[in-house]
């Protein structure tokens, strides 16, 4: 191991400096998330003597929801910690803020570090130094660090120090020393965090942690109990034949966004999409309360779906476009899930007769006038108010359902509230993460530091 000389000013142990770097390689053999490894590090390097005031780190994700973290250490305050989700495309015009940071230019100049001291009068040449003044900073090392050829991922960040005189020769090549054990021990983890965030991404927070611990065997797989839903777009042929290929994949996220988001929450996992249809879930337990629960949970985000299918068939009629139709289908069982498919190709799902009753009882949206269309069993675990359509003999099933729908007087005020998903504005950190994302696939002119 390469030795860490700064004895010469007395800043900092040789050995315990030694002691941070091989406690970040135990942490990332550990498995060690993000938010421990940073805290532990920042931690460590002040108890060797290491005189930093504040460290801010940002890490690309690589999240297919683009999905940032930022880490902010202040001595004597610990780790704040920000996570972001952002848009898919910031670069077009980032804020004149950011333009404006040493993140950036750093980014646009191709450099690997920057340092500046800011216990000078005069002005300043970033606006983040202003702020790191009023706290009385003397000393600033901003770098970026990509983990290995690609240029998607890796890590920006920064130290500072309050230190009369600011940072010595030999702490600075002590942090860059330490900078590369970070980078090593984060790399992992942020790779941990990418599997985590695909394999819920794509097959829903319970299905990819049962695959995370163990269930990847064709077969693998739990009885459960569940409330299910199933949803269909209606006239989803005459609608891609009318609007062209690119409008209608508009089209089919714009109804994704408003009819399955509500089913992604309070207990619901969306399964999978089916074409222009989903699946989702609320398991539980299989007793009459938690049954309750989920039937219930599953209730509500239909009236939610129900009202912000009416805000975007309002505007999609206030741009001259035609409205949506759709169906929804609720029941709830007893199911199986787990993995089935080819032996080198699997899915991760839920099968059984109740599934099949939950989509037959979908497909009875097409004959009733009513878009929302539950089995017995589902209404009376729910409560409230529901009409009886009739009993139905559903294809492949021998017995007949009597089939119900609720009633919207029925439908509580805060379950129709419908105003779109809010994003919070993005910080100098968020748009850190996504222009290292998107830095392969975008010109940065260095003449005006826009991006193009």
């Amino acid at each position: 191991m390469n030795q860490i000389t700064i004895a010469r000013h007395g800043d900092v142990s040789t050995t315990l400096l030694d002691r941070v770097a091989d406690w970040l390689m135990s942490a990332a053999l550990a498995g060690e998330d993000l938010k421990s490894i940073v805290n532990g590090m920042c931690e460590r390097l002040a108890a060797t003597g290491v005189p930093l005031a504040r460290v801010h780190l940002t890490f690309s994700m690589l999240h297919p929801l683009y999905t940032a973290l930022g880490f902010t250490w202040e001595r004597g305050k610990g780790l704040a910690v920000e996570g972001y989700q952002g848009a898919r495309n910031t670069l077009a015009s980032p804020p004149d803020r950011f333009r404006r940071s040493p993140y950036f230019y750093l980014l646009s100049n191709n450099l690997d570090h920057l340092r500046r001291r800011l216990d000078s009068e005069g002005p300043v040449e970033f606006p983040i130094f202003e702020e790191l003044r009023e706290q009385r900073m003397t000393d600033y090392l901003a770098f970026v660090n990509s983990y290995g050829a690609s240029p998607t991922q890796g890590m920006m960040g920064s130290w500072s120090t309050d230190r009369i005189g600011g940072f010595t020769e030999d702490t600075i090549a002590a942090l860059i020393h330490i900078q590369k054990h970070l980078a090593v021990a984060t790399k992992m983890a942020v790779l941990n965090k990418l599997a985590n965030n695909m394999l819920t991404t794509y097959l829903g927070g319970d299905a990819g942690s049962r695959v995370l611990s163990g269930q990847v065997r064709r077969g693998d797989g739990d009885t459960v109990r569940a409330a299910l839903v199933i949803a269909d777009m209606r006239g989803s042929t005459k609608l891609a034949e009318s609007e062209g290929r690119e409008a209608y994949i508009g089209t089919l996220n714009s109804f994704f966004d408003a009819i399955a988001t509500p089913f992604n929450r309070n207990g619901g996992q969306i399964l999978s999409f089916l074409g222009d249809g989903f699946l989702a879930v609320y398991p539980c337990d299989r007793h009459r309360e938690p049954s309750e629960r989920a039937c219930r949970a599953a209730v509500d985000a239909a009236h939610q779906a129900a009202a912000r299918m009416v805000d975007l068939n309002q505007q999609r009629r206030g741009a001259g476009m035609s409205e949506i139709n759709y169906g929804i289908g609720l029941h709830v069982g007893n199911v199986m899930f787990g993995n089935v498919g080819l032996s080198d190709r699997l899915t991760f799902s839920v099968f059984g007769s109740a599934v099949n009753e939950a989509q037959r009882l979908q497909l009875l949206t097409k004959k009733y006038p009513q878009n929302v269309i539950a089995s017995q069993e589902f209404a009376d675990y729910c409560g409230g108010q529901w009409v009886t359509l009739g009993r139905e003999k559903l294809a492949g099933v021998r017995q007949r359902h009597t089939v119900l729908y609720p009633e919207t007087n029925g439908i509580h005020p805060e379950t129709m509230a419908s105003t779109p998903d809010s994003l919070p504005g993005r910080s100098d950190a968020e748009q850190v993460i996504l222009l290292l994302r998107d830095a392969g696939k975008t010109d940065i002119k260095k003449d005006d530091k826009t991006l193009q």
